[in-house]
This record gives structure tokens, sequence and C-alpha cells, in this order.
């Protein structure tokens, strides 16, 4: 999470890409988890899992709870052969619309310890200590931010997670219906529509993240680490400009896509302090 919002503690590295362009290039996920470790041990790989638990247990009943009080009149009855292909249009509209209803309502209702977590995570940036638990970073977080503080990169989240699902699932509504008719393969591509869709909406959730952490009072959260944003279109201008939208999103074969120059064939990274930005 913490590549998400724009902390790296290895600098990139000078390499090529497999068709031999210049490229800067980062460690793997997996050096990221043993520096971790080294810093802050082994609990220190899971700051955040307490009300990342909360968040998921949240987000899971209220869309449960959610979907049993929303009925469609032509959700049930008997299918013809005439009006299967009809039917099963309203019904996939009917699915779509019902799920975007319930993902909405299990994130507004999941946010707060989303908000707890992301930054209980961000604060291994400078090593501070100041979301202990839950209820010492419910008051820590009023404290900064006030109400609104406990829903701090909620439109984005929605966003994301709101179009990633209705872009899998109309993809998928029309591949399977007009395109494949074996049902193994259709099981196949719903599983792949749904992976393209989240690397399509993968933007949202890295500018979620920061808005999470975006004048917290954390040393992640304001310069020279990060700037201070006026809302999440203003993050999101930012990162598009720095090529940032997808950072954090390789785990295994990282490259660097922030400002970089090519000097005699060699890729060098810009100091951060010279894209910082204001929109003052």
């Amino acid at each position: 999470m913490n590549s998400q919002i724009g902390h790296e503690p290895f600098p990139p590295y000078a390499t090529t890409t497999l068709f031999g362009r210049p490229a800067l290039a980062l460690p793997n996920v997996f050096k990221y988890i043993a520096y971790i470790k080294s810093v802050d041990g082994f609990v220190g790989c899971y700051r955040g899992l307490g009300p990342k638990l909360c968040a998921y247990t949240i987000n899971n009943i209220t869309y449960q709870k959610v979907h049993e009080q929303i009925t469609f009149e032509n959700d049930s009855g008997a299918e013809t052969d005439e009006e299967t292909a009809e039917r099963r249009s309203r019904i996939c509209v009917n699915n779509i619309t019902r799920d975007i209803i319930c993902r909405t309502a299990a994130i507004v209702a999941s946010q707060p310890f989303n908000v707890i977590a992301v930054r209980m995570m961000a604060e291994f940036v400078g090593g501070e200590n100041k979301y202990r638990g839950i209820f010492s970073s419910i008051k820590e977080i009023f404290h900064e931010n006030g109400i609104l503080g406990f829903f701090s990169g909620v439109v984005p989240r929605i966003l994301g997670e709101v179009t990633s699902l209705f872009i899998a699932s109309s993809m998928t509504f029309v591949v399977n219906s007009y395109l494949v008719d074996d049902q193994e393969l259709k099981k196949f591509s719903a599983a792949f529509m749904t992976f393209l869709a989240s690397a399509i909406t993968y933007p949202f959730q890295v500018v979620s993240n920061c808005m999470v952490v975006n004048n917290s009072g954390l040393i992640a959260g304001k310069p020279p680490q990060m700037p201070l944003y006026t809302s999440w279109l203003d993050c999101w201008s930012h990162l598009s400009r720095t090529n940032q939208l997808k950072r954090g999103s390789s785990i295994l074969y990282r490259y660097y896509t922030g400002p970089q120059i090519v000097i005699q064939g060699r890729c060098v990274a810009v100091n951060k302090k010279d894209f910082l930005h204001s929109n003052s």
C-alpha cells in the first residue's frame, strides 16, 4: 500500500526493458517486505490488519443486508425460448443495478475502518505511532479532519469499484451471451473480465489511498512526501501528469514510472522535490 501513496524506501536502479529500452526498476515486493520486517519486526508486516478485517466484515454484512432488501419484478419466473435473450438482458441490468447499490452502501459503511487501516500502514513512512488501536485512531481522525475525515477517499473508491463492477458484469454478459457457448469457458471469461476491469480502474484505488493519507497529519501525507491536494480530482490530475496513476500495481517486475530523463542511454529519476505540486 505504501508504494501506492508514493513511498519507495529504495531508489530506482537503471535497467532495460524486454525490448532493450533504458528504464528504471524498483525492488520487488519480497524485498519490500524484508525491509519492513527489518525496521518494524514481524508484527510490522501486519500493520492495519485489525481495522482492515473490521472493514471487510462490515462491507460483507452491509452488502448482504442491502442485497436482501432489493428485488425486481422479473427476478424470478420460468423462461421460454422466445424470451430468453430479452429476459437475460433484463436480469443482467437488474443484477448490475442491485450490485451497484449494494456495493456503494457497503463502501460507505466500511470506509471509516478502511481509513484507519490505511493510515496505520502509512505510519511506517514516518515511523509514527498515532494510530495504535481502533478507539485511539477514531479520536485521532476526528481531531485532524473532523467527521469528514472518516470518509476520506470514499468518492474515488466508490467510482472505482462501481466502474469495475459495471465493466466486468456487462462485458461478461456480452461475451457469454454472444461469443462463448462452452460452460467452462464462460467461467473463465467471467474471471478474466473481472481481472481486466480491476486493472482498468486501478488508478481510482491509488487516488483513494492517497486522499486517505493526504493532509492527515502523518509525514506520508504532506510535503515533501506528498503534495497537499485540494480534492481527489486535483490528486488525479497531478498523478496523471507525473505518470503515477499505476504505481504499486505490480509486485514482481516493478518499473519506476515517475519523472525521469535519459542521459547517455541511461535513465535517471528526477528528484521528487522537482515535481511536487501546489494548486494554490
